[in-house]
């Protein structure tokens, strides 16, 4: 017979999503909900806002990448540029404002090009804009709670490292 889960169990799975959804490891999951808790305002939104903002994620969002997984590889490869410098850490926080492009040397790839198609028809989320035929976008404003549309229950992150 099955057991009922915890709460505990409950609050650890949701941890373990979010955490698998970005990509991120234990010790810096866990310095961004310190982050987050320092801030002031609902720590599990501003825990989500400081996930969305990585910029491996933003590449995501943009459509440069088909999964997170590959956007990390392709900001560590150092195809993309923020406010015109090479950037390669994917954990790398962009803010508002911020530039993301792909470096001039990478336009040329056969990837690229074929993603540059594709983008025509895209639509990134309401606090990106995207200019498709430049590969280059600007993040207009901190991503909110209701903007970033993952289907995941902060609280009980919360709550699980209130404990």
């Amino acid at each position: 017979m099955r057991r009922k889960v915890s709460d505990f169990g409950i609050q650890l799975r949701e941890k373990q999503k979010a955490r698998r959804m970005y990509g991120v490891m234990e010790r810096q999951f866990r310095r961004y909900f310190k982050e987050a808790s320092r801030r002031k305002g609902q720590t599990g939104g501003i825990l989500l806002e400081l996930l969305e903002s990585r910029l491996d994620n933003v590449v995501y969002r943009f459509g440069f990448a088909d999964s997170r997984a590959q956007a990390r590889q392709l900001v560590r490869h150092g195809h993309f540029a923020v406010n015109g410098r090479k950037t390669n850490i994917p954990s790398f926080l962009v803010s508002p404002n911020d530039q993301i492009s792909v470096r001039e040397k990478s336009r040329s790839k056969t990837y690229f090009r074929e993603r540059a198609q594709i983008l025509g028809s895209a639509s990134p989320p309401t606090w990106l804009s995207l200019d498709a035929t430049n590969l280059n976008g600007t993040v207009t404003s901190a991503p909110e709670r209701d903007e970033i549309g993952v289907l995941l229950n902060e609280q009980l992150i919360v709550e699980y490292y209130s404990r």
